[in-house]
């Protein structure tokens, strides 16, 4: 309810309101207040929501490539150890719990010298990982020399 306020001017009653459109204008500017610090408060909620997503997805490839180059040592751990000379040529598929992972592997004679005599026994062997990551192809490789006499 308004109030209204009584003066006395020359012997005549006046009646003075408090203007509606002052107190009108007060409410609004809080409103926008309001409103501007909900949408910053979103901005920045959808903002940490994107980071977090991103460390969750960096930290799902770093898994994955770690877990592709536990399969690349366990194989080079295998051909290492093995009594005989490694296949020339061999392919297995693996899974790595991201997907399946295509283990290619090649060798051949190293062809080293020294002091100009053919050292014999000595093979190059490189393994190759595939696997898609999204639709998208990776690989990683090594190398590594087996002596075998």
């Amino acid at each position: 309810m308004w109030r209204s306020k009584i003066e006395v001017r020359s012997s005549k009653f006046e009646v003075r309101r408090p203007k509606a459109e002052n107190r009108n204008s007060k409410k609004a500017f809080a409103l926008y207040e309001v409103l501007l610090g909900v949408t910053i408060f979103a901005v920045g909620v959808l903002v940490i929501g994107r980071s977090i997503s991103n460390c969750l997805n960096a930290s799902t490839i770093n898994a994955e490539e770690d877990r592709v180059r536990q399969i690349l040592a366990n194989r080079m751990a295998e051909i290492q150890t093995s009594p005989t000379a490694p296949d020339a040529s061999a392919q297995t598929n693996v899974d790595s719990g991201y997907g399946p992972v295509k283990l290619i592997q090649k060798s051949v004679p190293a062809e080293l010298k020294e002091n100009n005599v053919d050292l014999i026994g000595i093979n190059r062997v490189t393994l190759l990982a595939e696997w898609q990551r999204s639709g998208i192809n990776q690989t990683q490789r090594i190398e590594f020399y087996v002596y075998r006499h």
